[in-house]
């Protein structure tokens, strides 16, 4: 069974989405309402996804992607929120979040998402991916960015199915290959694309044209 914490400083919010997500066939195992206190449940009880508000008082979430990250604590995190801003779906990207949902969104399409980041995948909400993709291709180039070296063929397959959200073991499937073949390229992509995760690993190739 997948195992989730849930990361909301509102308490209603936390004790209303746990039986919808239990009804769905996941089980809660830990909540926190804010970034420090959910540093120390996801240290504890390593969910297999982390649901995370963003706008929270004191350690919010961006703050909190950012300390996963500095303690190499790599769970998979969904950030579900109200706010649709560009500027906080960027920010929230880049500083490692695997997938971004409006709390608008459908237990269906909420259960769909979470199991997409638990096998690996990623996943925007389709009302802000294009003008997501729009910031990111008129961003301005930092100098010191990575230079992009060429993909393979193989590896062009596998981004684009990393692009439709798609974890290793679809990919696999797709493909026909092994599980620990595809996480090899996984790899060697974010190395080639001088990304830090999956994420902005599309982003960057979307971004450069490799991805269109």
């Amino acid at each position: 069974m997948t195992r989730l914490v849930v990361v909301d400083d509102q308490t209603l919010v936390r004790q209303g989405i746990r039986p919808l997500l239990e009804m769905a066939g996941f089980e809660v195992v830990g909540e926190a309402d804010d970034g420090r206190r959910a540093l120390d449940v996801i240290g504890a009880v390593y969910p297999d996804v982390v649901l995370l508000d963003l706008r929270m008082p004191g350690a919010h979430g961006i703050w909190t992607l950012d300390r996963l990250r500095e303690r190499s604590l790599e769970v998979p995190v969904l950030v579900l929120t109200t706010f649709d801003d560009d500027e906080l779906v960027l920010a929230a990207l880049r500083a490692g979040a695997w997938g971004y949902l409006l709390e608008d969104v459908t237990l269906e399409q909420l259960a769909r998402a979470v199991r997409t980041l638990e096998e690996g995948g990623t996943l925007v909400a389709p009302s802000i991916t294009d003008r997501l993709l729009r910031a990111i291709r008129s961003a301005p180039q930092p100098d010191d960015t990575p230079v992009v070296q060429e993909l393979t063929e193989r590896e062009l397959d596998v981004l684009r199915l990393m692009a439709e959200g798609f974890g290793n073991r679809m990919i696999a499937d797709v493909l026909f290959l092994a599980e620990g073949t595809v996480k090899n390229h996984v790899s060697s992509i974010l190395l080639e694309l001088g990304a830090r995760d999956r994420t902005n690993a599309v982003l960057r190739a979307v971004r450069e044209g490799i991805l269109r």
